[in-house]
């Protein structure tokens, strides 16, 4: 039976969030710097921008920043690779599959979260109660994405692979649709997309990435800007700006849900529910060799899938130049308390 749960007025921030377009965005912030050095950010919507002008981290920038709005990690790696970005965010995920094509790119720092936010998720009526129940059955995925790999792993725990199952490759805005529709049976999804389906009432979680997945999140570099003292630099007070206006985000939940609602169309209940789940969790953390370590697990586990075309060390692709003395990446991630989110 086909089911459609989500008022439209509530699909359509969703769809707004993975529409973004993959060229330079008009909300140009070259203006909130000066001097010659021009550092070309990959963004995604609601992403580093709207945080670090929140957090008043785009003041008195010593050089210009020039924003390029994507849908998701892959396509800005893509950027990057192609020299058209200097660096961007990204998920656990596609730093693994940009290498195996053997991008030019290099992971050069590192925040780790909880993965509350990374959640495989099935309608509130759906017969389906634990991780074992979804053999047989159809889930919708990104490929490439951070739920890719959370799918891959609670199916492994579970007992089952994705031979078990029927996987629907789906970018959210189409994996949305079909699942308030019943096309499939589960989403394997990330926060906002969770914290959405979820403050709807209609859907729930099978299983999330806790203890699954390594709950981390990178900014990627082209290796060309990090050869150039100038831009080198600008990429180090870059990222110290974001860690920053992390920090700024934990101390200010409210407030930056406000922004990033105003930024995305979600709701306000919805994006403070995924603040509190995963958004404002992240803790900067340093790229260690556990970090590297899980990231392999990653890539060696992709490719025995035969999803990346090779095998490669994923230390290959790791610049630590940025790490200082920031905190092993197992450091807990950050909590708002029991009951703090949806």
């Amino acid at each position: 039976m086909k089911r459609s749960f989500l008022p439209a007025v509530l699909l359509l921030p969703l769809a707004l969030l993975a529409s973004a377009c993959s060229s330079p965005s008009s909300a140009d912030s070259g203006s909130d710097g000066k001097g010659s050095v021009v550092l070309r950010v990959g963004d995604q919507k609601g992403g580093a921008e709207a945080v670090l002008r929140a957090a008043g981290e785009l003041d008195d920038l010593p050089y210009r920043i020039t924003w390029s709005t994507f849908t998701s990690g892959p396509p800005l790696l893509e950027a990057v690779n192609a020299k058209a970005v200097d660096i961007g965010a990204v998920g656990n995920t596609p730093p693994v599959f940009a290498a195996g094509a053997d991008s030019k790119i290099a992971v050069v720092a590192a925040t780790h979260g909880d993965s509350a936010g990374e959640a495989i998720l099935v309608a509130k009526d759906s017969p389906l109660r634990t991780p074992q129940d979804l053999k047989g059955r159809t889930v919708a995925v990104a490929q490439g994405s951070s739920a890719h790999f959370q799918l891959v792993a609670s199916l492994k725990k579970a007992g089952l692979t994705l031979d078990d199952v029927k996987v629907s490759l789906l970018q959210p805005a189409d994996a949305l649709a079909a699942f308030t529709s019943g096309k499939v049976d589960a989403w394997a999804v990330w926060d906002p997309y969770t914290s959405q389906v979820l403050t709807s009432g209609k859907a729930r979680v099978l299983t999330d990435g806790r203890g699954v997945v390594n709950g981390l999140g990178f900014q990627v570099a082209a290796p060309a800007a990090l050869a150039d003292k100038e831009k080198s630099a600008a990429i180090g007070d870059y990222i110290e700006r974001l860690r920053r206006a992390q920090d700024w985000v934990h101390d200010h939940p409210d407030v930056w849900a406000k922004v990033w609602a105003k930024e995305t169309g979600l709701p306000y209940d919805v994006a403070l529910a995924a603040v509190k789940r995963s958004n404002g969790t992240r803790i900067a953390v340093a790229i260690d060799k556990e970090a590297i370590a899980s990231e392999q697990e990653i890539a060696d586990t992709f490719a025995e899938l035969k999803l990346i075309p090779r095998r490669f060390d994923f230390a290959d692709y790791v610049d630590t130049r940025f790490n200082k003395n920031l905190p092993p990446s197992t450091t807990p991630a950050r909590s708002y308390g029991k009951g703090s989110s949806s």
